[in-house]
């Protein structure tokens, strides 16, 4: 996972998730905390999921804190 902060096994920080994500366009590969609704089963982001509101289902990783000081989820795979 290049430019991924590895998930910490201690932790539940950076975990696989799945989620709505709002974004424009379906190149971006991170993805603000802002844009991101995180929900409990791929089912759920599924149901959750409009494509004329932009809003995508997608199995991300994070939330991770950026070099630039902000939290953002990592794309794994659009559902």
């Amino acid at each position: 996972m290049r430019g991924i902060v590895p998930p910490d096994p201690e932790t539940r920080v950076s975990e696989e998730q799945y989620a709505v994500v709002f974004v424009p366009r379906r190149s971006r590969k991170r993805f603000p905390v802002s844009c991101v609704e995180v929900v409990g089963s791929r089912d759920a982001a599924l149901s959750g999921a409009d494509a004329a509101s932009k809003r995508f289902a997608a199995r991300v990783v994070g939330p991770s804190k950026s070099s630039e000081g902000q939290f953002i989820y990592y794309l794994l795979e659009w559902l």
